[in-house]
Formats: structure tokens, sequence, C-alpha cells
């Protein structure tokens, strides 16, 4: 069934990411190009959209923020010490034993290796532990058993940065999980709309960043697909100040199906690192950022 997607996705979620770390690449052989499939309408769209972004007030605005790219978790050294401590980590199922501490009234600092800093609010423990954990006492589960404030590396669009992060003791374990404990900047607002009424199989919006290749020549998001056709993929266009990402469905079914959405990791590879590039979303015409909260649990999985 050939089905159309609005500025919105009114789709009911019923499967959420695959093993993404794992670098699969999940329907898209080795990193699709521009124009792989038939709809080229997707390319010029592609193109518009880097267009507007190019040289405008938006683009400058963003590159003078924090925004991630990479994980927002750092792992336990050799974690994990079971394949049930790994299942429950995938699965976000953590137990909470002890006081988690509040938010400290000073801001947070952001530094890159260029020596260029920012301040933000630094979150709460209790906040930050929610992005990782769902919650529940089944079994298997880890044990959080308290927290302390300390910082990580993570990267970033600007490059690595260290960044105050949230230094979780889990039971049985003698180093902690860290989670960044400041939320991105804001996204600007676009140069561009999104784009109208379009089938899914020529362009489609996708679903958050899992994260970038150590040497920036990849990346990997979520993107969705129905019960009726043969996956995602997503297409791309790079230019000189951005990376323009343009997901589409394959093998779309005329027969009757569901009308419910499974997101997908798709591993898209670059000509070149990405770098200080915007990664843009040719459908809606937005920088695509980091799922903080299903990018995480889910690479554990």
């Amino acid at each position: 069934m050939r089905t159309y997607t609005r500025r919105t996705v009114d789709l009911f979620l019923v499967l959420a990411l695959g093993a993404a770390t794992a670098g699969a690449l999940a329907g898209c052989g080795g990193g699709p190009r521009a124009g792989s499939h038939p709809a080229h309408a997707s390319e010029a769209r592609a193109r518009e959209v880097a267009e507007a972004w190019d040289g405008s007030d938006a683009a400058r605005v963003w590159r003078t923020g924090y925004h991630p790219v990479g994980d927002l978790v750092q792992l336990p050294d050799h974690a994990f010490r079971s394949d049930a401590d790994k299942r429950a980590y995938g699965s976000g199922t953590f137990v909470l034993e002890g006081e988690l501490p509040d938010a400290p009234r000073e801001p947070g600092r952001v530094e890159w290796e260029n020596g260029d800093s920012l301040t933000l609010p630094v979150l709460g423990a209790r906040r930050a532990y929610e992005q990782v954990a769902r919650g529940g006492d089944e079994e298997p589960h880890l044990t959080v058993t308290g927290a302390r404030l300390g910082e990580m590396t993570v990267a970033t669009t600007r490059g690595p940065a260290t960044v105050p992060a949230w230094l979780f003791t889990l039971k049985g374990y003698d180093t902690p999980l860290r989670r960044v404990a400041l939320d991105s900047s804001k996204t600007p607002g676009p140069p561009i709309g999104a784009a109208g009424e379009v089938p899914t199989d020529q362009l489609a919006p996708l679903h958050g960043l899992v994260g970038t290749a150590r040497d920036g020549r990849s990346v990997t998001v979520t993107a969705g697909h129905g019960s009726c056709d043969d996956g995602p993929a997503v297409d791309v266009l790079e230019t000189k100040g951005s990376v323009v990402l343009s997901g589409y469905v394959k093998g779309t079914d005329d027969g009757p199906c569901t009308s419910d959405l499974r997101l997908q990791a798709v591993t898209v590879k670059l000509d070149r690192p990405l770098g200080d590039r915007l990664l843009l979303d040719a459908f809606t015409g937005r920088p695509v950022t980091t799922d903080e909260r299903k990018g995480e649990a889910q690479k554990g999985s």
C-alpha cells in the first residue's frame, strides 16, 4: 500500500531500534547514494534544503551551540559482566536503591578542544537516570545505588567536548555508568519549511540520530517503514556545508496492510568526514538530532 507522509506522522510505534551498536547497514547496502531510487524529486528537495541552510542565520546559531552527535552514555569498564546485564541495559530495566542528587545551582561548562566553551544548566541526577532507565524490577535488571557529578567526553557537531556527567554507581561494577548531565542547545528555527504531502517511497521523515562513526565517515539514523514494504533506506547529498539525508521506503505493496510504523537503524556512509557540516533531514528541513532517550538504551541491546 502506497502511503503518504505529512508534517507529522500519526502512526503507532510498534518496534524500537535494532542493534545499532553493531553498525550494521539496515537495508542500505554500504551507504546508498543520492539518486539511487526512482524518486528524483527527493534529490531536488535535498538540494533545496542544503541551499536554504547554507550561510543562513539558523546555521550560524546552530554552529555556536552544543549539539551532541555521539553516545550520551559511557558504560562501566568491561561492561557487561553477563548477557543478562546486557539485556537489562538494552531494555532500560533498572532498579534504584538509594537517593539521587538534585541539580546543582551552578551551570555546567561545555569545553571543546579548541578552547571554546559554553555554559548550560545541569540536569538533576534523577532526570539523567530517567533518560537511561524505564524502571521495573523484573529480572534481569541493573541496580543503581547512587550518583555523583563528574564529567565525560562526547562527540558534538563542533568536535569532541568535555561536559558534566552523572556517574551512576552500579551494583557489581567497580566503575560507574556515565550519562551526560546536559540537554542539547535549542534547535534554531529552520530557514525552510517541511515538505508537503509526498509518497513515502519518495521521501519520509527520519526519527533521530543514533550516532556518528569515530572517523566521521558514516552516520546511523532511525528511519521508519510499514508492514507491507521492504524496509527503509536513506540517500545522502553532501555539500561543503551540509549533509542532507533523504529517507524513503523501499518495495511498497499496493495490497492491504496495517498502518503501524516500524523503526530501524540505517547506517549511511559519507564520502568525507561529517566534521562541522550540518546533518539535515530533507523531509523536515531541520537538523537530525540525537534521540536522547531511545538512542542510548537500544544501543545496548
